[in-house]
């Protein structure tokens, strides 16, 4: 789908990391799905608001807070993740501290970020002292629980084993590097 504000599919640059399991955390290994970076994939002169809208049009995720990165490395077991930054530039950790796997991915105004279930993520460090991202769920999905990969936490890989992966791509549409993986 075209759009003033969407860096065209052609000229996108994606960086794609399968990170394994470590301890309780599951990362890649239970979807068998990457972590995906999606590059300055809206223009810089894209804001919240025409972020929204394009995403609505792509009815695939919905935003539900606008907020930085929570500081404690935590994933999802009942939902897949997409977070498109708004403002600002920061160091992201994927895949746990002490994962020797792990990834650290600097991010800035325009990225979107893909997180399958399970995949641990934290912020490392706000760049700017301004960092802010649209933390998006698809559409329909249960409200997202926190997990920590501690004892206790149930299931989690039996849950994020009934999720489907998306069908078609959140930023866009009938096409797109999530339909690739």
């Amino acid at each position: 789908m075209a759009s003033s504000i969407l860096t065209p599919l052609s000229s996108l640059a994606v960086s794609k990391h399968f990170v394994p399991r470590f301890n309780r955390v599951p990362n890649s290994s239970a979807t068998s799905k990457p972590l995906l970076v999606y590059h300055t994939v809206f223009s810089p002169s894209a804001t919240k608001s025409s972020i929204t809208a394009h995403l609505s049009k792509i009815n695939v995720i919905e935003p539900h807070w606008t907020y930085s990165m929570y500081p404690t490395s935590h994933f999802h077991s009942n939902t897949h993740e997409v977070l498109i930054i708004l403002k600002g530039s920061a160091k992201l950790l994927f895949g746990g501290e002490e994962n020797l796997d792990r990834v650290e991915a600097d991010v800035t105004k325009g990225d979107a970020i893909v997180l399958p279930a399970g995949m641990a993520h934290r912020l490392l460090q706000d760049k700017s002292g301004d960092f802010q991202m649209l933390g998006c769920y698809p559409v329909g999905a249960d409200q997202w629980d926190m997990c920590y990969g501690k004892e206790g936490e149930g299931d989690v890989e039996g849950r994020i084993r009934k999720l489907r992966w998306f069908e078609k791509d959140p930023i866009y549409g009938s096409e797109g590097p999530v339909l690739e993986v």
